[in-house]
Protein backbone atom coordinates (compact mmCIF):
# COMPACT_ATOMS: atom_id res chain seq x y z
CA UNK A 1 0.00 0.00 0.00
CA UNK A 2 1.14 3.56 -0.74
CA UNK A 3 2.53 6.05 2.03
CA UNK A 4 -0.07 8.47 3.40
CA UNK A 5 1.69 11.24 4.99
CA UNK A 6 -0.39 13.31 7.86
CA UNK A 7 0.60 16.91 8.31
CA UNK A 8 -0.69 18.92 11.50
CA UNK A 9 1.27 21.63 11.59
CA UNK A 10 -1.14 24.27 12.10
CA UNK A 11 0.73 26.83 15.03
CA UNK A 12 0.23 30.04 16.05
CA UNK A 13 3.57 31.41 14.94
CA UNK A 14 3.82 32.11 11.09
CA UNK A 15 7.46 30.68 10.84
CA UNK A 16 6.19 27.49 12.05
CA UNK A 17 2.65 26.99 10.80
CA UNK A 18 2.62 24.93 7.15
CA UNK A 19 1.59 27.39 4.13
CA UNK A 20 1.29 26.74 0.69
CA UNK A 21 4.78 27.32 0.30
CA UNK A 22 6.26 24.79 2.40
CA UNK A 23 3.26 22.49 1.69
CA UNK A 24 4.74 22.50 -2.14
CA UNK A 25 8.32 21.69 -0.54
CA UNK A 26 7.30 18.68 1.58
CA UNK A 27 5.36 17.40 -1.53
CA UNK A 28 8.00 17.25 -3.86
CA UNK A 29 9.85 14.97 -2.03
CA UNK A 30 6.90 12.22 -1.70
CA UNK A 31 4.53 9.97 -3.86
CA UNK A 32 2.50 9.04 -1.72
CA UNK A 33 -1.17 10.88 -0.83
CA UNK A 34 -0.89 14.00 1.80
CA UNK A 35 -3.39 15.27 3.84
CA UNK A 36 -3.10 18.17 5.58
CA UNK A 37 -5.31 18.53 9.10
CA UNK A 38 -5.76 21.79 11.25
CA UNK A 39 -6.80 20.88 14.45
CA UNK A 40 -6.89 17.97 16.77
CA UNK A 41 -10.18 16.40 16.02
CA UNK A 42 -8.77 16.26 12.52
CA UNK A 43 -5.96 14.34 13.48
CA UNK A 44 -7.22 11.81 14.99
CA UNK A 45 -9.99 10.97 12.35
CA UNK A 46 -6.76 10.52 9.90
CA UNK A 47 -4.53 9.10 12.18
CA UNK A 48 -5.42 5.39 11.37
CA UNK A 49 -4.75 5.36 7.77
CA UNK A 50 -1.71 7.43 8.12
CA UNK A 51 2.12 5.94 7.65
CA UNK A 52 3.66 8.82 8.59
CA UNK A 53 2.31 11.83 10.98
CA UNK A 54 4.53 15.30 10.78
CA UNK A 55 3.47 16.90 13.92
CA UNK A 56 4.17 19.55 16.28
CA UNK A 57 2.99 17.33 19.15
CA UNK A 58 1.76 14.08 19.90
CA UNK A 59 0.49 12.14 22.80
CA UNK A 60 1.13 8.55 23.70
CA UNK A 61 -2.75 7.73 24.03
CA UNK A 62 -2.95 8.18 20.35
CA UNK A 63 -1.31 5.38 19.28
CA UNK A 64 -3.63 2.69 19.44
CA UNK A 65 -5.05 4.91 16.85
CA UNK A 66 -2.36 4.57 14.68
CA UNK A 67 -2.37 1.41 13.28
CA UNK A 68 -0.36 2.08 10.29
CA UNK A 69 1.97 4.56 11.50
CA UNK A 70 5.77 3.55 10.41
CA UNK A 71 7.12 7.69 11.36
CA UNK A 72 6.68 10.29 14.08
CA UNK A 73 8.10 13.23 12.81
CA UNK A 74 8.22 17.14 14.27
CA UNK A 75 10.27 20.05 13.31
CA UNK A 76 11.13 20.56 16.91
CA UNK A 77 14.50 19.52 18.77
CA UNK A 78 12.86 19.42 22.19
CA UNK A 79 12.29 15.80 23.19
CA UNK A 80 9.35 17.26 25.15
CA UNK A 81 7.42 17.19 21.92
CA UNK A 82 7.02 13.73 21.46
CA UNK A 83 6.17 10.31 23.48
CA UNK A 84 9.95 9.08 24.96
CA UNK A 85 11.64 6.64 22.74
CA UNK A 86 10.48 3.69 25.40
CA UNK A 87 7.19 4.79 24.64
CA UNK A 88 7.37 4.81 21.20
CA UNK A 89 5.81 1.40 19.71
CA UNK A 90 7.65 -1.44 18.11
CA UNK A 91 8.07 -0.33 14.11
CA UNK A 92 7.89 3.20 14.63
CA UNK A 93 10.22 5.59 14.07
CA UNK A 94 10.22 8.89 15.76
CA UNK A 95 12.16 11.92 14.61
CA UNK A 96 12.97 15.59 15.85
CA UNK A 97 14.05 18.23 13.88
CA UNK A 98 18.45 18.73 13.60
CA UNK A 99 18.37 21.63 11.43
CA UNK A 100 17.90 24.49 13.53
CA UNK A 101 21.34 25.52 13.69
CA UNK A 102 21.39 26.78 9.88
CA UNK A 103 19.00 29.52 11.29
CA UNK A 104 20.30 29.62 15.46
CA UNK A 105 23.81 30.06 14.37
CA UNK A 106 22.60 33.15 12.75
CA UNK A 107 20.78 34.93 15.45
CA UNK A 108 24.02 34.04 17.94
CA UNK A 109 26.58 35.72 14.82
CA UNK A 110 23.90 38.94 14.91
CA UNK A 111 24.37 39.20 18.70
CA UNK A 112 27.61 38.94 18.53
CA UNK A 113 28.05 41.51 15.70
CA UNK A 114 25.67 43.82 17.43
CA UNK A 115 27.73 43.59 20.40
CA UNK A 116 31.34 43.63 19.24
CA UNK A 117 30.56 46.47 16.83
CA UNK A 118 28.50 48.85 19.50
CA UNK A 119 25.42 48.92 17.56
CA UNK A 120 23.84 48.44 21.53
CA UNK A 121 25.87 51.47 22.77
CA UNK A 122 24.61 53.43 19.72
CA UNK A 123 21.18 53.01 19.35
CA UNK A 124 20.99 53.56 23.38
CA UNK A 125 22.53 57.46 22.77
CA UNK A 126 20.10 57.11 19.86
CA UNK A 127 17.38 56.63 22.51
CA UNK A 128 18.60 59.18 25.05
CA UNK A 129 18.53 62.16 21.99
CA UNK A 130 14.93 61.03 20.72
CA UNK A 131 13.75 61.77 24.51
CA UNK A 132 15.55 65.46 23.81
CA UNK A 133 18.61 64.39 26.40
CA UNK A 134 21.55 66.91 25.51
CA UNK A 135 23.98 65.21 27.51
CA UNK A 136 24.20 61.24 28.91
CA UNK A 137 27.55 61.20 30.80
CA UNK A 138 28.91 64.32 29.40
CA UNK A 139 28.16 62.67 25.98
CA UNK A 140 26.33 64.39 22.47
CA UNK A 141 23.69 61.52 22.74
CA UNK A 142 23.27 62.72 19.16
CA UNK A 143 26.66 62.18 17.81
CA UNK A 144 28.62 60.33 20.85
CA UNK A 145 31.50 59.46 18.01
CA UNK A 146 34.73 59.84 20.51
CA UNK A 147 32.49 57.87 23.55
CA UNK A 148 31.82 54.88 20.72
CA UNK A 149 35.47 53.33 20.99
CA UNK A 150 35.42 51.61 24.29
CA UNK A 151 32.10 49.73 23.06
CA UNK A 152 33.60 48.35 19.66
CA UNK A 153 35.85 45.64 19.10
CA UNK A 154 36.26 42.34 16.34
CA UNK A 155 34.63 39.47 16.67
CA UNK A 156 37.54 37.80 14.78
CA UNK A 157 40.28 36.80 16.99
CA UNK A 158 37.92 36.11 19.71
CA UNK A 159 37.35 32.86 21.40
CA UNK A 160 33.91 31.43 22.02
CA UNK A 161 33.43 28.54 24.08
CA UNK A 162 30.10 26.40 22.77
CA UNK A 163 27.98 24.33 25.81
CA UNK A 164 26.32 21.40 23.84
CA UNK A 165 27.99 20.55 21.28
CA UNK A 166 25.73 18.78 19.42
CA UNK A 167 24.31 19.22 15.67
CA UNK A 168 23.26 22.60 16.52
CA UNK A 169 26.21 23.78 18.59
CA UNK A 170 28.64 22.56 16.05
CA UNK A 171 26.65 24.29 13.52
CA UNK A 172 27.37 27.64 15.10
CA UNK A 173 31.03 26.77 15.98
CA UNK A 174 31.58 25.99 12.18
CA UNK A 175 29.90 29.66 11.59
CA UNK A 176 32.57 31.46 13.98
CA UNK A 177 35.56 29.09 13.45
CA UNK A 178 35.14 30.71 9.56
CA UNK A 179 35.09 34.35 11.44
CA UNK A 180 38.19 33.74 12.74
CA UNK A 181 36.92 32.86 16.15
CA UNK A 182 38.34 30.24 18.14
CA UNK A 183 36.19 27.84 19.27
CA UNK A 184 35.81 24.94 22.50
CA UNK A 185 33.02 22.76 22.78
CA UNK A 186 31.73 20.99 25.78
CA UNK A 187 29.55 18.19 25.95
CA UNK A 188 29.23 15.21 28.48
CA UNK A 189 32.20 13.48 27.53
CA UNK A 190 34.75 17.04 28.43
CA UNK A 191 32.49 19.10 30.77
CA UNK A 192 35.01 18.41 33.64
CA UNK A 193 37.27 21.06 31.42
CA UNK A 194 35.00 23.72 30.95
CA UNK A 195 35.66 26.31 34.13
CA UNK A 196 39.12 26.14 32.87
CA UNK A 197 38.23 27.05 29.59
CA UNK A 198 35.68 30.45 30.64
CA UNK A 199 38.98 32.06 32.52
CA UNK A 200 40.14 33.06 28.65
CA UNK A 201 36.40 33.11 27.41
CA UNK A 202 34.85 35.78 25.54
CA UNK A 203 32.01 34.16 24.71
CA UNK A 204 29.95 31.54 26.06
CA UNK A 205 27.52 30.17 24.00
CA UNK A 206 24.70 27.79 25.59
CA UNK A 207 23.04 25.45 23.36
CA UNK A 208 21.91 22.93 25.90
CA UNK A 209 18.68 20.55 25.54
CA UNK A 210 16.12 20.73 28.51
CA UNK A 211 15.81 17.41 29.24
CA UNK A 212 18.99 15.85 30.30
CA UNK A 213 20.25 16.88 33.72
CA UNK A 214 20.97 20.20 32.43
CA UNK A 215 18.99 22.33 35.35
CA UNK A 216 20.80 25.81 36.49
CA UNK A 217 24.52 24.17 35.33
CA UNK A 218 25.30 27.81 34.15
CA UNK A 219 25.19 28.65 37.78
CA UNK A 220 27.15 31.18 39.85
CA UNK A 221 30.23 29.54 40.32
CA UNK A 222 30.35 29.29 36.28
CA UNK A 223 29.69 32.92 35.72
CA UNK A 224 32.19 33.35 38.26
CA UNK A 225 34.73 31.56 35.82
CA UNK A 226 33.84 34.61 33.42
CA UNK A 227 36.26 37.38 32.31
CA UNK A 228 34.13 40.84 33.32
CA UNK A 229 33.89 41.49 29.65
CA UNK A 230 32.77 37.83 28.79
CA UNK A 231 29.18 37.59 27.14
CA UNK A 232 26.79 34.91 27.43
CA UNK A 233 24.54 33.76 25.27
CA UNK A 234 21.43 31.10 25.65
CA UNK A 235 20.08 29.73 22.41
CA UNK A 236 19.58 26.16 23.75
CA UNK A 237 16.78 25.81 26.54
CA UNK A 238 16.33 28.11 29.79
CA UNK A 239 16.45 25.65 32.72
CA UNK A 240 20.38 25.50 31.99
CA UNK A 241 20.81 28.91 33.30
CA UNK A 242 20.33 30.10 37.21
CA UNK A 243 18.38 32.93 36.53
CA UNK A 244 18.75 34.86 39.54
CA UNK A 245 22.76 34.05 39.55
CA UNK A 246 23.02 35.50 35.91
CA UNK A 247 20.23 38.75 37.33
CA UNK A 248 22.94 39.24 39.68
CA UNK A 249 26.35 39.24 38.07
CA UNK A 250 25.07 41.73 35.61
CA UNK A 251 23.32 44.25 37.95
CA UNK A 252 27.10 44.16 39.54
CA UNK A 253 28.53 44.23 35.92
CA UNK A 254 30.28 41.09 36.04
CA UNK A 255 29.37 40.15 33.07
CA UNK A 256 29.56 42.76 30.00
CA UNK A 257 26.51 41.41 28.74
CA UNK A 258 23.91 38.57 28.26
CA UNK A 259 22.16 37.82 25.49
CA UNK A 260 19.08 35.34 25.78
CA UNK A 261 16.44 34.02 23.91
CA UNK A 262 14.92 31.13 26.52
CA UNK A 263 13.60 31.48 29.87
CA UNK A 264 13.06 28.75 32.66
CA UNK A 265 9.29 30.24 32.54
CA UNK A 266 7.87 30.98 29.24
CA UNK A 267 6.31 33.37 28.35
CA UNK A 268 8.61 35.87 30.38
CA UNK A 269 6.65 36.51 33.19
CA UNK A 270 7.17 40.42 35.09
CA UNK A 271 8.27 38.64 38.19
CA UNK A 272 11.05 36.52 36.61
CA UNK A 273 14.40 37.50 37.55
CA UNK A 274 15.29 38.15 33.70
CA UNK A 275 12.25 40.42 33.74
CA UNK A 276 14.21 43.27 34.63
CA UNK A 277 15.67 45.92 32.73
CA UNK A 278 19.23 44.93 33.62
CA UNK A 279 22.57 45.98 32.08
CA UNK A 280 23.90 44.46 29.47
CA UNK A 281 20.78 41.92 29.23
CA UNK A 282 18.82 41.87 25.64
CA UNK A 283 15.81 38.91 25.35
CA UNK A 284 14.44 37.72 22.06
CA UNK A 285 10.80 35.62 23.05
CA UNK A 286 12.10 32.01 21.94
CA UNK A 287 12.81 33.01 18.50
CA UNK A 288 16.13 32.37 17.45
CA UNK A 289 14.85 29.88 14.64
CA UNK A 290 12.65 31.53 13.06
CA UNK A 291 12.96 32.22 9.75
CA UNK A 292 10.68 31.39 6.33
CA UNK A 293 12.93 28.49 5.57
CA UNK A 294 11.91 26.98 8.88
CA UNK A 295 9.51 23.89 7.62
CA UNK A 296 11.23 23.47 4.26
CA UNK A 297 14.84 22.94 6.19
CA UNK A 298 12.86 20.31 7.84
CA UNK A 299 11.03 18.53 5.30
CA UNK A 300 14.92 18.83 3.37
CA UNK A 301 16.21 17.19 6.19
CA UNK A 302 13.28 14.04 6.31
CA UNK A 303 14.37 13.30 2.81
CA UNK A 304 17.96 12.91 3.23
CA UNK A 305 17.24 10.68 5.90
CA UNK A 306 15.26 8.43 4.31
CA UNK A 307 12.77 9.31 6.37
CA UNK A 308 9.68 9.92 4.00
CA UNK A 309 10.21 6.44 2.53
Amino acid sequence: MKNRYLLWLNWPVGAFRLNAASLAVFKSFVTGEVKVVRGVRAFLRELPTATHAIVWEFKKEWFPRAKRLRVLATPGAGRELLPSDAEMPQGVVRVNGAFHGTIMSETVLAFMFAHARGLYAAYDWQRAAARGETSVKGVDPLWPRAAMSPYCSCVAGTTAVILGYGKIGKTIGAKLGALGVSVVGFGRANIAGLKPALRTADWLIVVLPGDTGTDNLVDASVLRALKRTAVVINVGRGNAIDEEALAKALKAHKLAAAYLDVFKREPLTPDAPLAADLPGLVRLPHASALAPSYLPLFFKELAASGALH
